[in-house]
């Protein structure tokens, strides 16, 4: 498996949100000012609430087909390799780990049956898109906290999608979980997402090592970032966090990021949050606490990793 210096490009946008000359500029400008190999895209389905069966990925908070296939085209013609992360996110903004239904079906109630009928047409319709449009990966879901323990349909997914898709299916999972998930076996590639406080990170390494050693599968961070605000390297997966905007908080958060995984041999790369699909106006970036890194003193270090760490 190649290195994957990956990042997250215009995650969750709505529809026409990779369709216009702003979101083929940014991706050039990604290209360029970071030395990125790899891009990762999320279309995302959208449920109303955490304990809702039905997920919808036709309307207008889902981007459009038509404008992936576009993008993925011309990512491709910068050179860059495309992973595919379709993704459920609840209308009501509760966070989609937290989508569960009862373990045994219980009339009258909303069930896991049921969504997980809808899951697996949200998941098989984009694994198509990906085959069609020549992904080099397919990630089959991101966060699923609660529905990991299902580990029948889950299996029966990835089972699924391999009909469809040809190329490498990975997981992301979240942040401290990565030895929660029983079915790494039937995935190609582990994946996580990497949001670990300041001192961290050789423990939560030294942790994860262990599950890549049991399944002997590559691994890399699907997701990892820190905003560039006041407090935010002790608990980078919080993006609701509020304080003074931070930019050297969040440089030191990368360099650490670096410096930790260059130690370890199995972390096979990144995909690092995020990118924008609209950039802001030259010169305000800096201006904002979010997980951006464009034109801000993170954006160096990421270059100088992308462009120096050749492994």
């Amino acid at each position: 498996m190649d290195f994957i210096y990956g990042i997250n490009f215009g995650m969750f946008g709505r529809c026409g949100s990779l369709s216009g000359p702003e979101a083929r500029e940014s991706m050039q400008q990604m290209s360029k000012r970071t030395h990125a190999n790899y891009v990762i895209l999320g279309p995302s389905g959208v449920q109303d609430t955490p304990q809702s069966e039905q997920i919808d990925f036709s309307g207008p908070n889902t981007q459009s087909d038509e404008e992936l296939h576009d993008i993925i085209a011309y990512a491709k013609e910068l050179g860059l390799k495309v992973i595919l992360k379709p993704t459920v996110n609840c209308k009501n903004g509760v966070w989609r780990a937290h989508i569960n239904f009862f373990d045994n079906e219980v009339p009258g109630e909303p069930g896991w049956g049921n969504w997980f009928a809808s899951h697996r047409s949200f998941q098989l319709h984009y694994a198509e898109l990906a085959e069609e449009t020549g992904c080099e990966m397919y990630i089959v879901g991101c966060e699923m906290v609660m529905a990991q323990r299902r580990e029948r349909e889950w299996r029966d997914l990835i089972a699924q999608v391999r009909k469809v898709y040809s190329g490498p299916v990975s997981y992301n999972t979240d942040k401290y979980q990565e030895e929660n998930v029983t079915w790494w076996d039937c995935v190609d590639v582990i994946s996580s997402s990497g949001y670990y406080p300041f001192g961290s990170w050789k423990t939560q390494l030294d942790r994860i090592e262990r599950v890549v050693r049991q399944y002997e599968k590559p691994f890399f961070f699907a997701e990892t970032g820190c905003m560039s605000t006041r407090g935010a390297g002790a608990c980078p997966n919080n993006w609701q966090i509020h304080g003074p905007i931070d930019l050297g908080e969040q440089e030191r958060w990368y360099q650490e990021l670096f410096a930790q995984t260059a130690k370890r041999p199995w972390v096979s790369g990144y995909g690092l949050w995020e990118w924008p699909a609209c950039l802001p106006q030259s010169g305000s970036a800096a201006a904002s606490g979010d997980y951006s890194f464009y034109e801000k003193p993170a954006e160096r270090v990421i270059r100088n990793c992308f462009t120096n760490l050749i492994r």
